[in-house]
């Protein structure tokens, strides 16, 4: 009997992961399929929603993450929409949604599947995505391993805890989310650029090199005190 619920339990992890996969094939499928919306009337739209386009914005942009569009063209958008400073806040509240959403996707449809299957080297890099602070998600966040939702799919799947992640997720996105809005803003309005908007960007690479150089020197030391030679590679770092 216990064989059989095993049996059971195990063939449902699988028709889930399976739905996780079609789930990321459909919106992968969808972006190529689907016609362009029509930018010209877009303006028009949002001046129309009156005191509801903010959470428009919001709903609207982390929806559109979450089918996996690129962070960068809404984020441009909504800077020419509503503003650097508007645009950039609207953009970061909708990430820290799409955020949530993408990672309970991944959680509820992947996680089974892969705690149950992953072994060696697999199990170590899951323990460690497991024990990752804020820093960490921020550096697997600014590595170009892939978009804003398909990350937060595959962050579901691991054994991340939420707090960090979701942190993480929004401290990653600031500077680029201020440095695009304000792209997005001088496109309707060129001679009017808001370089306060602009210079968090400019943090974003600082920041970046920061944490590369941080997490490298961290590597280092504990490679030295495990004794294990500097060009072998370990998932548990």
């Amino acid at each position: 009997m216990l064989v059989v619920t095993r049996d059971l339990l195990t063939q449902r992890a699988g028709r889930r992961f399976v739905g996780l996969l079609l789930v990321v094939a459909g919106c992968g499928l969808g972006l190529l399929l689907l016609p362009p919306p029509d930018l010209a009337t877009v303006p028009g739209l949002a001046d129309s929603l009156g005191p509801a386009a903010p959470i428009t914005a919001v709903l609207l942009g982390a929806a559109l993450l979450v089918v996996l569009v690129p962070r960068t063209l809404i984020t441009v958008a909504w800077g020419a929409l509503f503003g650097p400073l508007q645009g950039a806040g609207y953009t970061l509240a909708a990430a820290l949604l799409a955020a949530l959403v993408g990672f309970g996707i991944g959680r509820t449809l992947g996680r089974e599947f892969v705690a149950e299957r992953v072994r060696g080297r697999l199990a170590r890099l899951d323990g460690w995505f497991a024990r990752q602070s804020v820093l960490g998600v921020i550096t697997v966040r600014l590595l170009p391993v892939g978009g804003f939702g398909l990350v937060s799919y595959g962050y579901g799947t691991t054994g991340a805890r939420l707090a960090p992640y979701l942190l993480g997720s929004v401290l990653a996105s600031a500077p680029s989310a201020f440095g695009y809005a304000a792209i997005g803003a001088a496109v309707t309005s060129p001679g009017d650029i808001n370089w306060l908007a602009v210079a968090p960007a400019s943090f974003g690479l600082v920041a970046s090199a920061i944490l590369i150089s941080r997490w490298w020197r961290a590597e280092r030391r504990r490679r030295a005190a495990s004794g294990q030679p500097a060009g072998e590679t370990n998932p548990a770092s």
